[in-house]
C-alpha cells in the first residue's frame, strides 16, 4: 500500500479554525502556479535531487566503491565507518542508519550485524567526543568519509585535518589515505583538489544538489551502502514518490497537498509551528532531518530588511513526547500544527502479558501488543487534539522498509520545492547561514575574509557591566 496522508483534522470542519473549503478551493489555483514554477526550475537543471532516482551512474560510482572497499582482506576488514559531516551531510545519514538498521546498531556485536559495519557520524567539533571515537577504533579497520560539497566547510575541514594527521601518525601516510573517501563536488573545491593531487577515491555530489536534498547522493547512499542497506530500493521509493507528485493538481499531489496545508495554517490561521512527531522510533532521527530541511529552506527574507518569512519545524517522538511536549500543544499556544507519521506493520511486535488481573491498572493491557498500544497512542492524541481544535494530519508508512523510507524522504523534499514558491521565497540557498561563516573565517584568519574581518570590527562590542 503506498504512503498515505490524511488531513482531515486540518480542516474546518471538524477542527474549529481549521483551513476552510473556501480557503482550500483558493489554494488549488495558487499550487498549480507553484507547481509549474518547480516544473520550470527542474528543467533548468536547478533540481538536481528530482534526478538522483534515475542517476543509475551516480549509484554505480558508489556501488563498485563499496564492493572495492568490502573486499579487502581480512586483516583490513571494515567494521567501522565514520562520516565527517555536518547539516544534511550528517542529518541523512543519522536517519538512514536509526531507520533502516537495527536498533542500537552501533552496540551490536559482529555476528548480529551479520559482518556489515558500525556508523558513527561527527556532526560537531567537539574535541571531547572526537578524541573519545578515535582512541577507541582501530585505523585499520575504519573508513573516514568526509563530506563536503564545497570542500571548505571549517568544522568538516577541521574534523578531516585531525583524523588526516591521526591516521597517518597511526599507519603512515600511504595507509592513511586508503582510509579516507572524499564526498563532494564533481569539478571544484578543496576536497576535489586534493583528491586530484593524491588519488585519494572521491565520489560524487551533483552540483545542482544541495546539502540538504542530498540524502540520495553518496551523501546518504554511500553510508547506507557500506551498512548494507538496500540502496536500489531506496531510490525506487523515491522514484514512484516522484511520480505521485507530477501533477499540477492538488487533490492528486500529496507533497503538493503536505506543502498546501502547512502553508496556509502559518499564513492565514498563525499555525507558525509545525510539528513532525513520528510514532516509531526507527523514524525519530527522520524527524530531525526534517527540521533542517524545512527550516534552512523556508526561513527567508523575501526582500532584504523585511520582516521574514517560514514556519518553525519541532520534532518531537511518539509516545515519548506525550509526556513533555503534548501538554503545550494541547493547552498551549494555538500556533501549531502536528503531523504524525505512522507505521502499519512493524518488522517485530511484543506481546503483553496478562499478570495481575486483580489490579485494573494493569489489568487491562494483558493480551495487546506493543505495537497496538503505540498505534493506539497515536490515534488517542490525534484526536485529543482535534477535540481541543489543535490541527493535526497523519503521514501512514506501510512498514519501516528502504522503499517506503525513499518514498518519504522525496515527498519532504518536493513538499519543500513547493513551499518555497508558496512563500515566495528561494529554497535552495542559506543566506543567512553564511555570513555566519564568513565570521567563523574572519574570526580564525582565513586570508580571503578581509571583508568579513572589517565588518566584524563595527560589532558591538561586550558591555563589562552587562556581564554578572
Amino acid at each position: 500500500m503506498p504512503l498515505r496522508l490524511d488531513y482531515t483534522n486540518m480542516m474546518e470542519p471538524p477542527i474549529e479554525g481549521g483551513i476552510t473549503d473556501a480557503e482550500w478551493r483558493e489554494m488549488d489555483a495558487r499550487f498549480a502556479e507553484a507547481h509549474r514554477a518547480v516544473v520550470t526550475l527542474h528543467g533548468e537543471g536547478t533540481l538536481g535531487f528530482l534526478d538522483l532516482p534515475d542517476d543509475r551512474a551516480l549509484h554505480a560510482q558508489t556501488l563498485q566503491y563499496v564492493a572495492r572497499v568490502k573486499g579487502r582482506s581480512a586483516a583490513d576488514a571494515l567494521t567501522d565507518v565514520v562520516v565527517l559531516g555536518i547539516g544534511g551531510s550528517a542529518l541523512g545519514p543519522i536517519a538512514l542508519r536509526t531507520a533502516l538498521r537495527a536498533p542500537q546498531w552501533n552496540l551490536l556485536d559482529d555476528a548480529a550485524r551479520e559482518g556489515q559495519p558500525r556508523l558513527h557520524v561527527l556532526d560537531n567539533v567537539d574535541p571531547a567526543n572526537i578524541a573519545a571515537l578515535l582512541a577507541r577504533l582501530d585505523p585499520r579497520h575504519t573508513l573516514f568519509v568526509v563530506t563536503s560539497k564545497s570542500g571548505g566547510t571549517a568544522e568538516t575541514m577541521a574534523q578531516y585535518l585531525v583524523v588526516r594527521a591521526h591516521l597517518v601518525s597511526a599507519l603512515g601516510d600511504t595507509a592513511a589515505r586508503e582510509r579516507i573517501v572524499f564526498v563532494t563536488d564533481p569539478e571544484k573545491g578543496a576536497l576535489r583538489a586534493i583528491a586530484r593531487a593524491e588519488r585519494i577515491p572521491a565520489l560524487d555530489i551533483p552540483a545542482n544538489v544541495g546539502g540538504r536534498f542530498s540524502v540520495l547522493t553518496p551523501v546518504g547512499i554511500l553510508p547506507a551502502a557500506l551498512m548494507g542497506i538496500d540502496t536500489g530500493a531506496l531510490l525506487a521509493g523515491a522514484a514512484e514518490m516522484r511520480t505521485r507528485c507530477a501533477s499540477g493538481k492538488l487533490s492528486a499531489n500529496v507533497a503538493g497537498t503536505f506543502a498546501a496545508l502547512q502553508y496556509l495554517a502559518d499564513t492565514k490561521h498563525g499555525r507558525r509551528i509545525q510539528v513532525l512527531m513520528p510514532y516509531s522510533d526507527a523514524l525519530r532521527d527522520m524527524a530531525a532531518w526534517f527540521v533542517q530541511l524545512w527550516a534552512e529552506s523556508l526561513g527567508k527574507h523575501r526582500t532584504p530588511g523585511d520582516a521574514g518569512v517560514g514556519p518553525t519545524p519541532l520534532a518531537a517522538l511518539g509516545a515519548t513526547d506525550q509526556h513533555s511536549q503534548v501538554q503545550l500543544f494541547m493547552e498551549g499556544p494555538a500556533d501549531k500544527t502536528v503531523t504524525f507519521i505512522g507505521v502499519e506493520q512493524g518488522s517485530i511486535d511484543v506481546e503483553i502479558p496478562a499478570l495481575h488481573p486483580d489490579i485494573p491498572e494493569l489489568a487491562y493491557l494483558g493480551g495487546h501488543r506493543l505495537g497496538e498500544l503505540l498505534d493506539i497512542e497515536r490515534r488517542a492524541t490525534s484526536g485529543a487534539l482535534a477535540r481541543r481544535g489543535r490541527p493535526n494530519m497523519t503521514l501512514t508508512l506501510e512498514s519501516v522498509d528502504a522503499f517506503h523510507v525513499g518514498q518519504l524522504l522525496m515527498l519532504l523534499e518536493i513538499a519543500t520545492a513547493y513551499a518555497g514558491q508558496l512563500y515566495g521565497v528561494n529554497a535552495f540557498d542559506q543566506p543567512g547561514v553564511e555570513l555566519g561563516k564568513q565570521f567563523t573565517y574572519a574570526m580564525l584568519g582565513r586570508a580571503d575574509a578581509d571583508e568579513a574581518r572589517r565588518e566584524w570590527s563595527l560589532l558591538p562590542k561586550s558591555d563589562p557591566k552587562r556581564v554578572i
